[in-house]
């Protein structure tokens, strides 16, 4: 007897991680979002993990709340997404992990947070050239 494993569809990991992206960029926690939606916080896990699919009239929901267009979600989407189709019982290549991305990275986010808490805009401006000279070494 086979087993099948139902596996999220790489659009929905995709969006689940971009809008977990910026609700981290936002400082706001699952709770926040899910409140400002009408929705539990674990429902805005599942949405995060992929593990649901987002409706187009949440995503909007979401895209208010978060200040973004809804076309962010789908941003940086790689091909692989785009092609894949749901094929049960069929292997997948494996995909790669979240962390994977910097733009998802906790130390990624928590660097841009603390970026935009400097105030004087020279002296962010002075920051960025900083690091960039940091990282050229």
């Amino acid at each position: 007897m086979e087993v099948f494993v139902a596996r999220s569809h790489p659009v929905d990991t995709h969006v689940g991680n971009r809008l977990r992206q910026r609700r981290a960029l936002l400082g706001m926690s699952q709770t926040d979002l899910g409140n400002a939606v009408g929705l539990t916080f674990q429902q805005v896990q599942k949405y995060e993990r992929g593990f649901n699919r987002i409706s187009s009239s949440r995503l909007f929901e979401f895209s208010k709340v978060l200040d973004v267009p809804v076309e962010h979600f789908f941003d940086g989407m790689g091909a692989t997404a785009v092609a894949a189709k749901r094929k049960p019982g069929r292997p997948r290549a494996p995909e790669k992990p979240a962390d994977s991305d910097l733009n998802t990275k906790r130390e990624t986010l928590e660097l841009v947070r603390a970026y935009y808490k400097i105030r004087s805009k020279s002296l962010r401006e002075k920051t960025r050239d900083l690091i960039i000279a940091l990282a050229r070494d």
